[in-house]
């Protein structure tokens, strides 16, 4: 993998991320496919409806179900879903963090019950390092344990330096094993912390020496205040290389997603857009709607008139809402392109900005813009 710092505007950065199976501009919005799809939307609108260039897929679902033998046997993710494009995988520490009453940490690893049988599995940093080379996806993530929020400094000093030395066991890892596609795989090291300054500091400059080709952030938008997320985001880009794609992990509006774009992070991914799509919920170029509202009833403006789907300036604000009210499936599908289509054309839109030096005054209004409740 290779990246491209090609321009900044204060702090806001332009990249070029090259993987073998494409190019991904930044700053880039990756649509997350949790089972090796992204819910209701099929791969070929997800390239040529809304243009994404990545998706992400998730290590311990995919590990669950279909397995590792079936994902194999079809030749990687890539061939089994049928994505020509670059993909990402998380390592499975996120859902170790959301499945506390079903696993327990240890030095070795996590191990933890399926939350589709009860079954019982332990994920070690060797292990999930195997896990991704059987999965194929071009950028895995390190296993890390993601601390909780609120949590006392004891604990996110503890959780911290058990990260750091499952990164040791990662790389060591990564670094003795070959890809099994016949592609090169990237690893990304993820910087953790909490909210304490200087556990962040002390993790980044951890990370940082390490040399990896990218780094992530981890950790934050898990319920912490705004402000400390901005703050957290801030301090670790000051010190993450210029020269590598700085990922946060699970973040988030589209006002969050402007103001890291700001605080210099290029790569983002956050199940918002589709999770809210399937209620209803929509952003748009004007702000946010819940079509399942009243007000919409009527209304035959098209969903988004300033929209570069075809699909959402087509199809009316009324007819959303009938497919809502009669639990159409369509109804998710066109929310999940809207939303998705949305988020895309907002970081396409960032990255023009940042090249053309108007980044700082455009965010400042297109904030408060897609933060309007409609």
């Amino acid at each position: 993998m290779q990246f491209t710092l090609q321009h900044t505007d204060s702090n806001a950065r332009a990249g070029l991320v090259e993987t073998a199976h494409g190019p991904i501009e930044t700053p880039i919005f990756m649509p997350v496919g949790t089972a090796a799809t992204v819910k209701a939307v099929h791969q070929h609108e997800l390239k040529e409806a809304i243009g994404a260039q990545i998706i992400l897929g998730n290590t311990y679902h995919l590990y669950l179900r279909p397995g590792l033998d079936i994902l194999q046997q079809a030749g990687g993710l890539h061939h089994f879903n049928g994505w020509s494009k670059p993909m990402l995988t998380d390592s499975g520490g996120y859902q170790v963090y959301s499945l506390a009453h079903r696993r327990k940490i240890r030095e070795d690893g996590v191990t933890f019950q399926s939350h589709i049988d009860g079954s019982r599995h332990t994920f070690t940093p060797e292990g999930v390092m195997d896990i991704q080379r059987r999965i194929g996806a071009d950028i895995i993530m390190a296993f890390d344990e993601c601390t909780p929020y609120p949590c006392d400094y004891r604990y996110a000093k503890n959780s911290l330096d058990l990260t750091h030395r499952w990164l040791e066991r990662c790389m060591e890892r990564f670094n003795s094993t070959d890809p099994i596609y016949g592609y090169e795989q990237t690893l990304f090291p993820i910087v953790q912390g909490s909210t304490y300054p200087d556990l962040r500091k002390q993790s980044t400059e951890t990370i940082a020496a390490q040399g990896c080709a990218g780094n992530a952030i981890g950790g934050l938008s898990v319920g912490e205040p705004i402000e400390d997320m901005y703050a957290m985001t801030e301090l670790v880009t000051e010190i993450l290389p210029a020269d590598k794609p700085r990922y946060l992990m699970g973040v988030g509006t589209p006002a969050n997603i402007l103001e890291c774009i700001a605080r210099g992070v290029d790569m983002f991914d956050c199940v918002l857009p589709t999770r809210n799509a399937r209620h209803g919920i929509l952003y748009t170029t004007e702000g946010i709607i819940n079509i399942r509202n009243a007000r919409w009833k009527a209304d035959f403006a098209p969903i988004d008139a300033a929209s570069p789907l075809a699909t959402s300036r087509n199809h009316s604000r009324a007819y959303l809402r009938h497919l809502f009210a009669n639990e159409e499936i369509l109804g998710m599908q066109l929310a999940s392109l809207q939303n998705l289509g949305f988020y895309l054309w907002l970081v396409g839109e960032a990255r023009r900005h940042i090249l053309n030096n108007t980044f700082l005054p455009w965010k400042t209004e297109m904030v408060e813009q897609v933060s309007r409740r409609l």
